[in-house]
């Protein structure tokens, strides 16, 4: 912070871009909209190593071939998609049962098993760039559980028990459940949680009553936002608990390693594209 102040005092901004490892520093930067004079905080999602391919694309269509775009990173899904009928193929070699639902059939069987306690790895659409999961290729449980650390952890994720889990909320509900309202779309910042819904995001409120939390706007995820908003209809709670879709390995990317994934571990539910799959009681 004092670095941020300093330089607040030689650039008197409200406005501060950061890249680099330590801008991944979630907790850093909500305390810089906290405690520095900066008012917006922009960092992309791939701020570490992996950002360097974007700053060289930028690099040569500004500097070397003198474009001059202008291009505002508004979302992180630039990764791989798959068609449902290369899907169907997959599910098909791993002789995985499954239905094919339309969409607001699958958000509706998706949010039913989330409400009642399940946990449901959700492949969707182009896979994020960056270390974030953000609803595209990630795990998700009911936020209110005060046992779902633990259903995971044991589970799935196999990790440390005081490692928390990031909330994904409604963008227009942030303001109401956070006492910071900056937007964090790429789940790069920790604000604290206001008192009042600290039980009832008891799975994704840290010991500290802090939550790296993901901003979703319909805009940028419509089935991820409506799948928030349909959950927040059946249990009045605009969050999803979101961690990545992975057990001690990078996160998914095709349809076999979510398959896999789904197979080796206690998932309850596979959603993978337009396709809702569960397990058998004998599985």
């Amino acid at each position: 912070m004092y670095l941020l102040n300093s330089l607040h005092k030689l650039v008197p901004t409200e406005k501060v871009s950061m890249a680099g490892g330590c801008a991944l520093n979630s907790v850093a930067n909500g305390k810089t909209l906290l405690e520095t004079p900066f008012r917006e905080h922009c960092i992309q999602p791939a701020a570490g190593d992996d950002g360097l391919a974007l700053g060289s694309a930028l690099y040569v269509s500004n500097s070397i071939l003198k474009e001059g775009k202008r291009w505002v990173m508004k979302n992180s899904y630039l990764g791989d998609e798959y068609s449902d009928s290369f899907i169907k193929t997959e599910l098909e070699k791993y002789k995985l049962s499954y239905k094919k639902q339309e969409r607001e059939e699958l958000i509706d069987a998706t949010t039913e098993e989330i409400k009642n306690g399940n946990v449901v790895g959700w492949f969707q659409g182009k896979m994020e760039w960056g270390p974030r999961a953000l609803g595209n290729r990630s795990i998700l449980a009911h936020p209110g559980f005060p046992n779902m650390k633990d259903i995971l952890n044991a589970r799935i994720k196999h990790r440390e028990a005081f490692r928390p889990f990031a909330p994904s909320v409604l963008v227009e509900h942030q303001a109401e459940i956070f006492e910071q309202n900056h937007p964090s779309p790429f789940m790069l910042h920790v604000y604290k949680i206001k008192p009042e819904w600290r039980k009832r995001l008891s799975a994704v409120n840290h010991v500290d009553d802090t939550g790296r939390l993901q901003t979703v706007a319909r805009e940028e995820n419509p089935l991820y936002y409506d799948l928030i908003k349909k959950f927040e209809s059946k249990t009045g709670i605009p969050v999803i608990l979101n961690t990545s879709f992975n057990e001690n390995e990078p996160i998914v990317c095709q349809p076999y390693e979510a398959i896999e994934c789904f197979l080796r571990t206690k998932m309850d539910v596979l959603v993978i594209g337009s396709f809702f799959c569960k397990k058998n009681v004998s599985d």
